[in-house]
């Protein structure tokens, strides 16, 4: 079986934005363009294809990144040969909220572009930023759209301008919208100096003219010519011949340009409204003509697991299979579906891959290609292709499928910590049963979701990224899973560190006749200093560095032999797991084994893991232990009138208020509140603002607690456990 389309007529692409910026309603009218539905599904009306989920058709948001196969022949190219020319697109829809922001940093590791769009009000909004800052961290080339051009108090040049202020000075205008608002007609295509207006019921047919409106002529010029001279910056030849009073031809421009997003050096924007269908059209042919193919991404660099190698990855069919699966999904029909991206070779369906992580193979049962929900199945994949595999037991998102004969390792995807989390228990016996079960199962699908019991209590607690986050995850337990359940109160997901230095010891010693035990440690313990990969990487040898959690090893002549040190690193981690203020987690601890005893007999490795347990805790309650919280940036999007209730609430809830904007009519406030005071902050929002205000929150760092309400939190704690 040969590849049905050649490599560099395949784009994987994904389409990313803030909550209500129009994600969903662009990717129906891509479906509509590119033939996959014969009608458009809208998302107010409950009817969007890529919302499959009953949960996202009800609450009108997006909470499972969706992917979706289709093809699209560019509407209007200069090149006619290239007319004929199908592309294959591998598109996913992520969610917004950011309480689902797993999905889009997940679907980022396995595209190779993106289109983001924005509210062409609201301009670049918080999440917006947090999906840029992970397209940055993924090196994920962008082309920048500008939707909901037809609102009232839309303004392109404002919502440019923000994302020139906010997220990168490299954006230039690739279109200049015809009229704003309800007079929003069209675009002028800056690159081919042409009017570009879209007719039909649907706007499917798109009307390519010399008819530029004589009011803008004067803008057109000056911002061609800013648009050309950003393009030519990146061709030394064609900038010189430019200097020289030569304006290359418009095809030259596109080969530059092309080459410039590829590299990040460039981000497009464009204009449009995808409700009233104007403009998407223009985004598929920027996604063909600027984003990039498997074949245009530069070699990936992995590991050979069994020797620690660097292995070159080079997206071709000839190559051994290294695969990445990003995605677990139950499907009711065919069982568990794991969705992975290929970078190198071909998996056929029947065949046996290997999975690193596990050290065991596993054959893969059927591969399907996804279309929202619905299912083709095929019996090859090749690279640089996205599908979704049925019959593997063991893979979990982030897992590396290869060759058993060519082992190889991709660097994992790291996700946020939960910040929040809620007691659970079944109804019945019989959903006791049932529980245990589709808590795992969820916990496969998502890896920022997190089940664990509580040791005191024997209590299951779930924990995830926000209020929401927990109530769909309740919600699909009684809908997919029919388990029925009660909750309790969400709770803050608090962590201890230490803010000052100190020294201990721990000593384990206990004779019981015969062979005894015995474990001595000595250790210095700091908070952790923040470091850059590249100095991570550079740490001697002697320190092993985890996200929050450093071991320094720097005994001499022996004094612990080296066969007890990882259990004593054990210790360490365990000791670590209950804090000494209140019994949460420590993190950013830093400890430094400097000396110890050890004897020739009793000696074991359960005695030094308990003795550096106890070492751990007496340091920790000597090194000024506080507790920490999580802090939100939260933005509140209010009328002018009710400013000073918005104002006032957040400075109640311990928030610090750090700006305000004027957005379209409204005022967008920024602040930065504990997590532990926004709980039901919706309700009391609405009511003060007669129902008009929203708000958007989303994670922003751990801050130390003031001491009254850490005296609060201990006092809590303590009766409640």
């Amino acid at each position: 079986m040969e590849r049905d389309y050649p490599l560099n007529k395949v784009r994987n692409f994904g389409i990313i934005a803030h909550i209500d910026a129009g994600k969903t309603t662009t990717s129906e009218r891509v479906l509509f363009y590119t033939g996959v539905s014969h009608k458009i599904g809208e998302v107010h009306e409950g009817e969007a294809v890529m919302d499959w989920m009953e949960q996202e058709r009800e609450r009108g948001i997006t909470i499972t990144s969706a992917a979706t196969t289709c093809f699209w022949t560019p509407s209007y190219v200069d090149d006619k040969k290239d007319a004929n020319k199908k592309f294959r697109f591998n598109l996913i829809d992520t969610p917004g909220h950011i309480d689902f922001t797993v999905e889009v940093k997940r679907s980022l590791r396995v595209l190779d572009g993106a289109v983001v769009v924005f509210d062409g009000v609201a301009g670049v909004e918080p999440q917006s930023e947090t999906n840029w800052r992970y397209a940055d961290e993924a090196n994920v080339p962008r082309v920048c759209f500008i939707n909901k051009l037809d609102r009232t108090g839309a303004n392109f040049e404002k919502s440019f301008a923000s994302i020139l202020d906010r997220l990168s000075k490299k954006a230039v205008r690739l279109h200049l919208p015809i009229g704003l608002e309800d007079k929003f007609e069209g675009v002028i295509d800056l690159l081919a100096n042409k009017a570009v207006r879209f007719e039909g019921d649907k706007g499917e047919k798109v009307v390519v003219s010399d008819n530029i409106p004589e009011d803008m002529k004067a803008d057109v010029a000056k911002y061609r010519g800013e648009l050309i001279e950003a393009i030519v910056a990146n061709d030394d030849a064609m900038m010189t011949a430019y200097l020289d009073g030569k304006e290359p031809s418009l095809a030259e421009l596109k080969v530059v340009l092309r080459k410039a997003v590829i590299a990040n050096t460039i981000f497009p924007v464009l204009a449009g409204t995808a409700l009233k269908n104007k403009g998407v059209q223009l985004v598929l042919d920027s996604v063909v003509d600027y984003l990039p193919s498997p074949s245009d991404m530069p070699p990936m660099h992995a590991i050979n697991p069994d020797t620690d190698e660097e292995v070159t990855i080079t997206a071709n069919d000839n190559e051994p299979l290294s695969a990445l699966a990003f995605k677990v999904a139950s499907d009711p029909f065919v069982g568990q579906l794991i969705f992975f991206r290929v970078y190198s070779g071909t998996l056929t369906a029947g065949s046996y891959v290997y999975n690193p992580r596990t050290r065991n193979k596993e054959r893969v049962g059927r591969i399907v290609r996804m279309h929202a929900n619905e299912r083709e199945e095929v019996k090859k994949v090749f690279a640089g292709e996205i599908a979704a595999a049925v019959g593997l037991k063991e893979a979990i998102t982030s897992d590396t499928l290869c060759e058993p004969e060519h082992p190889i390792a991709l660097d994992r995807i790291v996700f946020p910590e939960p910040v929040i989390s809620m007691r659970i228990e079944p109804k019945t016996k019989a959903d006791q049963e049932k529980m245990g079960m589709a808590l795992n199962r969820l916990g496969q699908e998502d890896p920022t979701f997190r089940v664990s019991t509580d040791q005191e209590t024997g209590e299951t607690i779930i924990a995830g990224m926000g209020e929401l986050h927990l109530e769909i995850i309740v919600d699909r337990l009684k809908r997919e899973f029919t388990v029925e359940v009660n909750v309790g109160k969400p709770q803050v997901a608090y962590r201890e560190t230490i803010s000052g230095e100190s020294e201990a010891e721990g000593k384990y010693i206990k004779q019981t006749g015969g062979r005894g035990n015995y474990g001595h440690v000595k250790i210095k313990m700091k908070p952790m200093v923040p470091m850059t990969k590249e100095e991570i990487e550079d740490l001697p040898r002697n320190t092993k560095r985890e996200a929050h959690f450093e071991v320094i090893n720097t005994i001499k002549g022996g004094a612990i032999p080296l066969e007890y040190i990882p259990a004593c690193e054990k210790g360490f981690k365990e000791g670590l797991d209950r804090g000494v203020v209140a019994g949460f987690k420590m993190v950013d601890v830093s400890v430094e084994m400097w000396d110890g005893s050890y004897h020739d007999v009793d000696s074991n490795e359960m005695a030094f893991k308990i003795a550096a347990s106890m070492a751990v805790q007496e340091a920790a309650k000597r090194a000024n232990p506080v507790i920490l919280e999580p802090m939100m940036s939260v933005e509140v999007v209010t009328p002018d009138k009710f400013m000073g209730d918005v104002t006032g609430s957040l400075s109640s809830k311990r928030g610090i208020i750090e700006g305000m904007e004027q957005r379209g009519l409204n005022q967008a406030v920024k602040a930065v509140v504990p997590l532990s005071e926004m709980f039901g902050y919706m309700t009391s929002l609405r009511s003060m603002t007669e129902g008009r205000a929203g708000f958007t929150m989303e994670f922003l760092r751990y801050d130390i607690v003031p001491r009254n309400v850490a005296d609060e939190i201990v006092k809590t704690r303590t009766t409640t456990v």
